[in-house]
């Protein structure tokens, strides 16, 4: 991008509630059941059916916006927002507009662990729409199933101001917004499902500037590389068709993921395209201030809380720290770890290189790992007391790992302590030494590193059981006299 051109981007967030009933009705949400067996009048739009509102779809978005340093206003409306597509059954959905539950907020982000404050301009309840099944390739698709299993599944809105200036910070806000609602247990993240999901407003201005330039709407993005990719095109997009004189389109366009090209979809619709009027269904929300109090004293340790605590507390890099509290579980996995063997950066160093590689190959969830903590704790003790060397400990990770096995009965039954007893070493030495003269008369001669080939050659004969630091000491002293 030229250097006088800056990128502003704003973000509308869909997050899928972790509620068992719709927001309207008592229909289940379960995510993959049969097509169209979770409705019911109500969801379907059929006539006469009239929506009765799920009070823990408002207990999860008051937590969310307390979490995010909202205001919760003491009223809030809903709104009927009308349009058409096939799979939304009453050809409006309902959802807020003029007065949202919560507003006013902010999260916090580092984006190359630097602090940077993102305003959040709304937080609003509203239905999902139904979900459209296409047989073969859109472009080519000679018709569509509908699937009414996911209409009316609440959903949170969560509009950011236009403060993110780079696709790494779009990216690094939605981590961190995605790492909230987990922690705060109503939401799953799973973006593969489509539960937590974004349309991004992307525009370009010339550096310094103050106004707005027209911008883009890119829909339904599910993946952080797909977020990145896609705001990054559009950028340099917008910027060529400045650069060349034209004029930004004010439209909606989707992403290529195969292309990483971005394509006109539509024109930009604005609010009034919508006709928002307030729901005649519903009453006005009112929430207290009991309401509100009860639910922030049940607020848990929020992410950036959970940093700063592991910062001071444990004394940990900050790059340790954003990889082990970017999830719940694994925080919980490495404080339990080092409650039974306190130190941390050994715990931390372990996680992030052994633990996440095994959890990653599996696709397994700290909370669902075969290798506990007290395992790993165990392992990090024998380790320390010399009973096994660290190359031992880091070779029968994996297998440990898949087996869930007590590492002290592991390495007995396969004769893997280490050896510590010297005149045992002194005699694998002496053989060592007799097999390499020309070696031995080298390193007699001031090629003193030639220590590490012996060091190999013994380690080779012992199978990596040899103490490292008494072997080293014995092999010194053996090798100059």
């Amino acid at each position: 991008m030229p250097d006088t051109f800056e990128g502003v981007i704003g973000l509308e967030v869909h997050a899928h509630l972790l509620t068992r009933s719709k927001i309207f009705c008592s229909s289940s949400t379960e995510f993959g059941a049969e097509p169209n067996s979770h409705t019911c009048p109500v969801c379907m739009g059929l006539p006469g059916a009239l929506p009765v509102l799920n009070k823990k779809v408002v207990d999860f978005a008051i937590r969310a916006g307390l979490a995010t340093n909202c205001t919760v206003k003491r009223k809030s409306i809903f709104a009927r927002k009308n349009y058409y597509y096939p799979d939304l059954p009453k050809g409006y959905q309902i959802s807020q507009y003029e007065e949202p539950l919560c507003e006013e907020g902010y999260l916090d982000i580092f984006p190359k662990g630097q602090k940077k404050q993102i305003r959040i301009k709304r937080i609003h309840m509203e239905e999902d729409a139904g979900k459209l099944v296409h047989e073969g390739a859109i472009e080519t698709s000679t018709y569509s199933l509908v699937d009414f299993n996911r209409s009316s599944v609440p959903l949170l809105e969560i509009v950011s101001e236009p403060d993110l200036a780079s696709p790494e910070e779009a990216v690094s806000y939605l981590k961190m917004l995605r790492d909230v609602l987990i922690y705060l247990d109503i939401c799953d993240g799973n973006m593969e499902e489509g539960s937590f999901r974004c349309d991004a407003n992307v525009s370009v201005r010339k550096v310094g500037d103050e106004k707005l330039g027209t911008r883009s709407e890119l829909k339904n993005l599910n993946s952080f590389r797909s977020i990145e990719r896609a705001l990054a095109y559009e950028i340099e997009r917008q910027t060529e068709v400045i650069a060349s004189g034209g004029e930004v389109v004010q439209e909606t366009r989707l992403f290529n993921v195969d292309e990483g090209v971005t394509y006109s979809m539509r024109g930009k619709e604005e609010a009034h395209d919508y006709r928002y009027f307030p729901e005649p269904d519903l009453v006005p929300l009112i929430v207290d201030e009991a309401w509100e109090e009860q639910i922030r004293r049940e607020l848990p340790e929020l992410p950036v809380q959970k940093m700063d605590r592991f910062l001071s507390e444990y004394g940990l890099p900050r790059y340790d720290v954003e990889i082990l509290t970017g999830d719940r579980a694994l925080a919980s996995y490495f404080e339990e770890t080092v409650a039974l063997y306190p130190e941390p950066k050994a715990v931390s160093n372990w996680i992030m290189s052994e633990l996440l590689r095994e959890l990653n190959n599996s696709n397994t969830s700290p909370s669902q790992s075969p290798f506990r903590p007290a395992h790993l704790a165990e392992l990090l003790t024998l380790i320390k007391d010399e009973v096994i060397s660290g190359k031992i400990g880091k070779e029968i990770f994996p297998e440990v790992y898949r087996l869930g096995a007590a590492p002290g009965v592991y390495i007995r039954e396969r004769g893997l302590v280490q050896i510590t007893d010297a005149d045992a070493l002194k005699e694998t030495i002496d053989g060592v030494v007799a097999r390499f003269p020309k070696e031995v008369g080298e390193f007699r001669g001031g090629k003193e590193r030639l220590l590490g080939f012996f060091v190999g050659q013994v380690m080779k004969e012992t199978k990596g059981k040899a103490n490292p630091k008494l072997l080293n000491e014995l092999l010194a002293d053996r090798l100059k006299r």
